[in-house]
């Protein structure tokens, strides 16, 4: 079994469950409990340090998580643009791999558009007459 794979359907159904209204219930659920355990345990540090730990480690699993769900969104729908740009006839070929380019080059591209943008927004006021 590829490991990736494994480790992509593991993060899919992860992130299925987390992403549910019955794993926030689960979630709540365990703090109400651990709160009500207060007076129990006398509100000792190691009732704290429970809490406190078990945040720590699912918060810390939880980004990797999201980022592998993220990463994967992400690239999905790169590669829907990418067809779009690719089949439209007068589309500019060049925007094609725009996360590979540097920073300024993006800034160059993102004036050239928002100029275009603004182009035909005076246009569309002067047909409107006004």
């Amino acid at each position: 079994m590829n490991t990736s794979s494994a480790f992509t359907r593991l993060a899919k159904r992860a992130a299925g469950f987390t992403g549910r209204p019955t794993c926030f219930g689960l979630a709540l659920g365990i703090i109400l409990v651990w709160a009500i355990s207060g007076p129990v345990f006398g509100f000792s540090d190691t009732w704290q340090l429970v809490i406190n730990t078990g945040t720590t480690i699912i918060t810390f699993l939880m980004v990797f998580l999201i980022q592998n769900t993220q990463n994967r969104d992400t690239e999905a729908i790169q590669i829907k643009l990418d067809e779009l740009i690719h089949v439209t006839a007068r589309a500019n070929n060049e925007l094609l791999d725009l996360e590979e380019l540097e920073e300024a080059e993006l800034d160059r591209l993102r004036a050239h558009y928002e100029s275009m943008a603004k182009r035909a927004k005076e246009a569309r006021g002067r047909r409107r007459g006004g």
